[in-house]
């Protein structure tokens, strides 16, 4: 069940979103960047004003198109809070993560715009509770949200086991995807020149992306991002069947799909009359002092009138 309606102007929406996100990961491949020493924080306002914008327009549009109601934003702001307490569980010791499994199940039952705005309210109120707002934050907010998009992407149809199965390997492969784009926002920076991993400005976009690899693969890889990647199948795996079954329950009671239809009320009835002995005609009286449908009284023969 789709909470969120993916219309042309919503699907057209999360492109662009989606575009110009992806373009504040790899514009160093594409513009030589400069050497500065703090990882893109003249950056990361930046982002702010383009993501946080895009994602509240995407609300009111689907909101003034009937795409959103108050219960689905309800279910919305749930969400992002048991993800927000469930992440410091983890808090990213030896890449293990508890938000993730989560994000990839609501997407999954709600739909691909509602995990696209899970995954960045989950990560924008998780980083306000654990003060962890930095440069970083709206990177990770981006990530997160295409997690949640491509939750709600995968084929419909699948149940039971064959779905649990497909979406722990979605939740592996989201993890090292994750990972990857962690690594790309501040690697430019971070690394010191003239070493096999730097990165190197104005180079072949091939050559930086060798480099680039390298330092994934060192770095974070077969350490941060494969703890990551067990902790999110293992919970899907686990935990996966239930929440799935918790979830489409509330969204079936909530009845997300449900078209409103304003109907004109119906017209009083005409109060129901018994004929009098006197030729008028009175509402017959009811147990209840309502007055029913009228019904003949046919005097006996040979009865005195």
């Amino acid at each position: 069940m789709s909470v969120l309606r993916v219309t042309p102007r919503t699907a057209l929406v999360l492109v662009l979103a989606s575009a110009a996100a992806l373009a504040t990961f790899t514009w160093p491949f594409f513009i030589p960047a400069g050497p500065e020493t703090t990882a893109r924080t003249d950056e990361a306002p930046l982002v702010f004003l383009v993501v946080l914008p895009v994602l509240v327009a995407l609300v009111l549009a689907e909101l003034s198109s009937g795409g959103i109601d108050s219960k689905a934003l309800a279910m919305l702001g749930v969400l992002a809070a048991v993800n927000a307490a469930l992440r410091p569980l983890g808090a990213g010791t030896a890449g293990i993560e508890t938000v993730f499994f989560l994000l990839v199940l609501a997407g999954r039952v709600f739909g691909p715009g509602f995990g696209f705005l899970l995954g960045s309210t989950s990560l924008f109120a998780s980083a306000l509770l654990t003060a962890g707002v930095g440069p970083w934050l709206p990177f990770q907010m981006l990530a997160a949200s295409w997690i949640g998009l491509g939750a709600g992407l995968l084929p419909a149809r699948l149940r039971g086991r064959a779905e649990i199965a497909v979406l722990a390997g979605y939740g592996v492969l989201a993890a090292y995807g994750y990972g990857l784009l962690m690594n790309l926002w501040f690697w430019p920076f971070s690394v010191g020149a003239d070493t096999q991993l730097s990165y190197v400005a104005g180079a072949p976009v091939l050559e930086n992306l060798h480099r680039f690899a390298v330092f994934t693969a060192v770095t974070s890889t077969f350490g941060w991002d494969t703890g990551r990647a067990i902790t999110t199948a293992v919970a899907i795996v686990l935990a996966g069947p239930a929440v799935l079954t918790a979830l489409r329950r509330a969204a079936r009671r909530a009845a997300f799909g449900a078209p409103v239809i304003f109907a004109a009320p119906d017209p009083p009835a005409a109060p129901a009359t018994v004929p009098a002995g006197d030729g008028a005609s009175r509402p017959e009286p009811s147990p209840s002092g309502v007055a029913t449908r009228a019904r003949s009284v046919v005097a006996p023969r040979g009865t005195p009138t």
